[in-house]
């Protein structure tokens, strides 16, 4: 099972497809536990399914794959803490763990987000996967505990600077604009989004769902 057969499925919310996927991925992690590739791997197939499970509104499926994935990544990065993407992966669990679960326990994930994600960009400063992951736990961290919209907005533009084609920044600059009342400007990031990438179910739901003013 390949990375990309992950996209696929994410794209098409297929969550079956996933659910089967992170947990083969899983059963591997648990029998190599020494080997930080399998730990990875396996957190991003959770991640993955997450975020499907967030896009569905089952919080309790993002809940439970959040968990499962935060412990493989934690492990990922304790074997190789000098790797970026195995941080921004583990920060973006955290960030899934608190939106899942709000609250509370936000609060804690929430930290734990921008710390790994932090920690991500100082190992590497260029990736606009890192400033992407940073901007969505800026999203979801209230403005108080120092995160916020429009800070989320910052990384989301720096992570389409750097990767013009990268569908992602935009569906989620999209997001953010909306939740600002900009729905014009919401509508354009989203069809972007859905130019650089049609087969993105999500993507084409927030299109649809966004008013034109």
């Amino acid at each position: 099972m390949s990375d990309a057969e992950l996209i696929k499925a994410r794209n098409a919310q297929d969550q079956a497809a996933l659910e089967r996927m992170a947990s083969q991925a899983a059963a591997r992690a648990d029998k190599e536990v020494s080997d930080a590739a399998a730990q990875y791997h396996a957190a991003f197939a959770e991640s993955t399914l997450a975020e499907v499970a967030m896009e569905v509104r089952d919080k309790n499926l993002a809940h439970a794959a959040t968990d499962a994935g935060m412990r493989m990544a934690e492990r990922a990065v304790t074997l190789k803490p000098e790797n970026a993407e195995y941080h921004r992966i583990y920060g973006t669990l955290c960030g899934q763990a608190a939106a899942a679960v709000g609250g509370l326990g936000a609060l804690k994930f929430g930290r734990c987000a921008l710390d790994e994600v932090n920690k991500a960009l100082q190992l590497d400063a260029k990736s606009p996967m890192n400033y992407l992951s940073r901007g969505i736990g800026n999203y979801y961290l209230p403005a108080a505990l120092g995160g916020g919209v429009e800070l989320a907005m910052k990384d989301f533009e720096k992570a389409a600077e750097l990767d013009r084609k990268l569908p992602e920044a935009h569906l989620w600059m999209g997001v953010a604009l909306r939740k600002l009342n900009r729905n014009a400007e919401a509508r354009k990031e989203f069809q972007k989004g859905v130019e650089l990438d049609p087969s993105r179910v999500w993507a084409k739901q927030q299109l649809e769902k966004t008013p034109e003013q």
